[in-house]
């Protein structure tokens, strides 16, 4: 089976949800949550994480409308992502990321946790679903 290093993203307007995967890409983990505060030091701290885990993709997930259609939001995040993928120098692939948000809130709740203060946890919660979706599609 072929190696495989990918960062799974939630981005958001306030943070984003950084999920990881093992090297035979079976297996999704949330890894740590990104408090936005600049472009630049929003690409700073994901270097490290690409130059740690050796990744080779970014996996974003893409919060298209119910109806599925490309929103504002939706457009907020590609053109995050273009810049991202610039200046890091990797591949960005989309994922639909509908109710993705919705899932990770149901697992927090599930832990017996407060939604209210657990917001980065269900961000890193979220973008490994997103990234789990992209694992599972790939096989």
């Amino acid at each position: 089976m072929q190696r495989i290093s990918a960062l799974g993203l939630d981005v958001g307007n306030k943070r984003i949800g950084v999920a990881g995967c093992d090297g035979l890409g079976l297996i999704a983990t949330g890894l740590t949550t990104i408090e936005r505060t600049s472009f630049d030091r929003d690409v700073a701290q994901l270097r490290h994480l690409v130059e740690q885990r050796q990744v080779e993709v970014l996996v974003v997930g893409l919060p298209y409308l119910m109806d599925g259609t490309i929103g504002t939001q939706a457009r907020k995040v590609q053109k995050f992502t273009a810049r991202l993928s610039a200046a890091l120098g990797l591949p960005v692939e989309y994922v639909d990321e509908r109710l993705t948000s919705v899932e990770a809130e149901e697992l927090v709740k599930a832990e017996r946790r407060s939604l209210s203060d657990n917001k980065g946890l269900i961000d890193r919660k979220a973008a490994a679903i997103i990234l789990q979706q992209w694992l599972d599609e790939r096989r």
